[in-house]
Formats: structure tokens, sequence, C-alpha cells
């Protein structure tokens, strides 16, 4: 018969296939269809209480973010000025000369005398020589170099108050920033903008707020939670949108961060880690005051972490969601267990990628211990390795937290939608 005929044998043969007619519409049988396209749809929304729940957890965090922010913020200004009165001075090498190091008269070994033309400064548009060593018959600068001098502030005709400590940089980073950016820009199109956003939000409470806070002497473990938390929610909303989706990653962050922060507490405790190396020596003595070490070994670990954190949270999310779309009728413990195994791929390779990140930060220390012949376990005792396994293993441990809590998460806040959307549908 023509399928047009709607006859009552091709009318009941329609209803036995696809369903029951219901007012609502029609309600599928549990027994068929999972293939009839219900995942092709966009995802369900979260219904009214599934939104509530979630808002009664992250709202105190938002506000205590917010109070967290104006507290320790340094209205005041009390950061202490540094002691050293040096400034930069942008210069260009335009001639250099083999001179005696110790007369510094030409003809000599062991010296170059480069002259420099001063681009900025007290003699800008002079020029003035000096002196830098011959290491190896190497030296560290030469002619056509645009380099970064140092005046002492004294007198600033005397040669001796300028001294060359580094290359002028800014142009080659602008242009791999706007290559970084292009490229972003070409892959994420809109999304790809909406992370630009956040990467510059990222960077605003780094520069604006997380090191002022702590050169004013605020709490570098109290600044890097509070600067942590407005970053992930900056980040994750500004790039993902405010949707139920979002939410669910971002209090899945935000439990990780808690895990990692009292691990790191305990096991920096535990381990004796001081954080008073050559690095915060010198920053102590340059600043001129006290600073927490293990403070600040605490908040490096926090928002080192936070990156990956984002990824893997953010991911863990989309799959259940995604996992829910292609198979609404998926049972919560399939679907946790489906969006785990996803999980296990994906926390394998960012615990790898999170040990060489710090590897290769340690990567000059690690050299200096193999010539040295030190052992391994001398090594990694000793407290600026040890402080980098402490941080690698304690990250570690809140990635691989991260993936069944958040997945957790995700299926709880999923399948509560569903039974929502299929209980207004089936009324």
């Amino acid at each position: 018969m023509h399928p047009q005929d709607p006859s009552p044998q091709y009318v009941g043969a329609r209803h036995r296939h696809r369903g029951r007619s219901t007012p609502g519409g029609i309600e599928r049988e549990h027994g068929h269809g999972h293939g009839h396209g219900h995942g092709h749809g966009p995802a369900a929304p979260a219904d009214r209480r599934v939104r509530f729940a979630i808002a009664a957890l992250l709202v105190p965090a938002l506000l205590a973010t917010v109070v967290g922010l104006i507290v320790l913020y340094p209205f005041e200004d009390r950061r202490p000025s540094a002691q050293d009165a040096s400034v930069r001075i942008a210069a260009h090498v335009t001639a250099a000369t083999e001179v005696d190091c110790a007369d510094g008269q030409p003809g000599g070994s062991g010296c170059l005398a480069l002259t420099t033309e001063m681009s900025e400064g007290p003699r800008a548009g002079q020029s003035i020589d000096t002196l830098v060593s011959v290491v190896r018959g190497k030296a560290p600068f030469g002619v056509g170099d645009d380099v970064i001098m140092l005046w002492s502030g004294e007198n600033p005709g005397d040669p001796d108050s300028y001294q060359i400590v580094d290359f002028q940089r800014d142009q080659p980073l602008l242009v791999l920033a706007l290559v970084f950016a292009a490229t972003v820009l070409a892959l994420g199109r809109w999304r790809g903008l909406a992370a630009l956003v956040g990467l510059g939000f990222t960077a605003v409470v780094l520069l604006a707020f997380m090191l002022p806070a702590i050169l004013a002497g605020r709490d570098p473990l109290a600044v890097a939670v509070v600067g942590c938390c407005a970053i992930m929610f900056g980040v994750l909303y500004l790039t993902h949108g405010f949707s139920a989706r979002t939410s669910t990653a971002a209090l899945g962050t935000l439990l990780s961060l808690l895990l990692i922060g009292l691990l790191g507490a305990a096991f920096a405790a535990l381990t004796s880690l001081t954080g008073r190396d050559e690095d915060t020596a010198n920053l102590a003595s340059t600043l001129g005051s006290d600073l927490d070490g293990r403070g600040l070994v605490l908040a490096g670990l926090m928002i080192g972490a936070l990156g990956a954190l984002d990824d893997v949270t953010v991911t863990q999310t989309s799959a259940v969601w995604e996992l829910r779309r292609a198979d609404p009728y998926l049972r919560p413990a399939a679907l946790f267990g489906a969006a785990m195994r996803i999980g296990r791929d994906h926390v394998a390779s960012a615990v790898n990628t999170l040990v060489l990140a710090y590897a290769g930060a340690a990567l000059p220390l690690l050299l200096l211990f193999s010539v040295a012949e030190r052992g391994l376990t001398d090594t990694l005792t000793t407290q600026v390795i040890a402080t980098e396994v402490v941080r690698t293993l304690v990250g570690s441990i809140g990635l691989v937290a991260s993936v069944p809590l958040t997945t957790a998460l995700a299926v709880a806040v999923v399948t509560r939608s569903h039974r929502g959307r299929r209980s207004a549908v089936a009324g």
C-alpha cells in the first residue's frame, strides 16, 4: 500500500516501530530506537533543581573569591622597592675591540671593548665603551647585537657605571605572540578568540593581583588560592560559556585544587621544604625583605597544576555530555564507565606531560648533579630537586583524582537533567 495512505494497518505498524503516541508527542519504547537520532540534537539543559544545586556549591566559592581579591589586594601599595637602583637602557653594539682585561689596552686578550650606542637614558644617541669577558674564545655579545645595559644611576658620563647584561627580545617575542594568536584564531575561530580573552584574563590576575600581593607581604598560599579560583572562574566561563556543563567542570576543578593544596601543604611540611633556594634568596636580597619560601613553593604548585586541571575537567565533562547525547538511555553506571575509559587515556598523557614539564625546568640542575656523580637518592632528596618532586607527584595525584571526581559530578548532573526532560515530555 502507498505510504501516504493512512490505513489502520500502516498507522499501527508505524506506531509499533516508533513507540506509542502521547499527548506531548511520541514516547519511544525502551526496547527500540537507540539509533533513531536522539544523540543528534543539542544537549538537554539542566533542570531547575540541578541548576540550584550547582549554584549552591559554586556561588559561595565565587563570593569568597571576590572577597579574597578585595582583602588581599595591596591597595596601600606596600610593595618594597628594589634595593638596586639600576636603570635598564636599550642599546646597539656598533664595534668590538680585543683588549687586555687588566688595563683595557687594545691588542690584549681575555676581554672585548664593545662600543654601544644608547637608544635611551641620560646619553641617548651617544656611544660608550664597556668591557665584557671572553670565555673559552667566545664573547657573549658582539657587533650588531641589540642589548640591554644597566646604568647604576651614578655619573652618566662614567663608562664604569654601565654594564651590558642581556639581549633585547621584545620584537621576536611580539612576532611569536602574533603568530600564536593567528594560529589559535585560524583553528578555533570564535572559540579561539574566547580562549585568547581567557588567556588575557589569566595574565591580568597574575600581573595585577598575585605578584603585587605577594610582594606586599601577603601570604603566598592564600594569594595563590584566591588567584587560581579567580582564573578558574574567569577562564572557564569566558571560554566555554555559562552552562551546567561549564559549571560542572568548574566544580570539579575547584575540588581538585583543594585536594592539591592540602596535599601540597602536608608533604611540604613532612619533607621540610623551606623554599629558601638561591632564587628566593636573591629575590629577598633585592627587595630587602624576607619572603615565605614554603608559601612560594605551594603557590607555584597550585598555579602550575591549574592549567592541566582545567584541561582534564573540561575534557571529562564534555565526554560525559557527548556520550549522553549519543545514547540518552545509557545507564549512569555505564555512562560513568565509558567516560572513565576516556579519562584514563587522557590522564596518563597529562601526568607524563606534567612530569616532563618539571623535569625540563630542572634540567640544568639534573645535569649538574650527574656531572658531580651524586647518587639517585642523594639527588632526589636535595631541596631543589625534592621541591620539584613534591610538585610533580602532588600535582599528578590531583590530576588523577580529578578524573573520577569530575566524571561522577558530570554523570549526576546530565542524567538528572535528562530524567527531568523525559518527565516533562511524558507529562
